[in-house]
């Protein structure tokens, strides 16, 4: 791993995931037309269970990261694609990505503050309940039915995932999961809405994460980080006002 740049790691978390009475599979899909041919897709992901940690034997594991069942009660929709530099300025007005500039390419340089300016925005010119996914509603919908360490595996390669390299890509440049969602490993490290937290022990609903923190999780890892770090399970921490070349994020929604 090449550098922090301000991320506190907590490295970890693989764990199995069941999904409640619903096959795992795409659900339908919310469409935000921004005019211009700048469109923003979010799949519908079903309710359900899944073990939320690492086990022993995961590489790159610590031993805080306790694994514990998560459910979900409720559907929601998550961003298909990763928040491009077109779907940012038919927002914002504007384009932080001075790492590499391209409108397929995923919006860079966003701090979750600045994130949740753009959602705010968002949510003013639409019907509303844009957010940033909960730690667990990322991992849940990354896993998309598995209980590897990522959604293709026990392993991770530059053909499946954009890792390890220089720069970022367009979003839905590889396989998409069994949920239809593209790029969860790799690319650019994605803000949750969660402060960090120790996870807690036994079965939780809905979980949230602290109601307090200095820190808010990214997860995912991005283009110039290892395989290890783009993990379904992979948690990362940074201060919320900063927004480093290889963060980025994609939207929830609350049907």
């Amino acid at each position: 791993m090449k550098r922090i740049l301000g991320i506190a790691m907590v490295l970890g978390l693989v764990g199995a995931l069941t999904v409640v009475a619903q096959e795992v599979k795409p659900g339908k899909v919310d469409v935000v037309d921004f005019g211009k041919d700048v469109k923003l897709e979010l799949v519908l992901i079903p309710a359900g269970k899944f073990m939320m940690g690492s086990p022993a034997s995961d590489k790159g594991r610590l031993n805080s990261e306790n694994q514990h069942e998560v459910t979900l009660t409720k559907s929601y929709y998550m961003g298909k694609y990763e928040v491009t530099q077109e779907q940012w300025e038919s927002v914002m007005g504007n384009n932080p990505s001075a790492f590499d500039k391209g409108a397929k390419l995923p919006v860079t340089g966003v701090s979750w503050n600045d994130c949740q300016e753009f959602i705010t925005k968002l949510n003013a010119k639409t019907s509303g309940g844009y957010r940033l996914p909960t730690e667990a509603e990322w991992e849940y919908a990354c896993r998309a039915g598995t209980t590897t360490a990522y959604s293709v595996g026990d392993s991770l390669t530059k053909i499946d995932a954009n890792i390890a390299g220089s720069n970022t890509k367009a979003v839905g440049s590889y396989k998409p999961n069994a949920f239809g969602l593209y790029d969860l490993h790799g690319n650019v490290f994605e803000w949750c809405e969660d402060w960090r937290g120790v996870y807690p022990a036994g079965v939780v609903t809905d979980p949230k994460g602290p109601a307090t923190g200095e820190r808010r999780m990214l997860r995912g890892g991005s283009f110039d980080y290892s395989e290890s770090s783009a993990r379904s399970s992979g948690r990362y921490g940074s201060s919320p006002s900063f927004g480093d070349f290889s963060f980025g994020f994609r939207l929830a929604r609350t049907p």
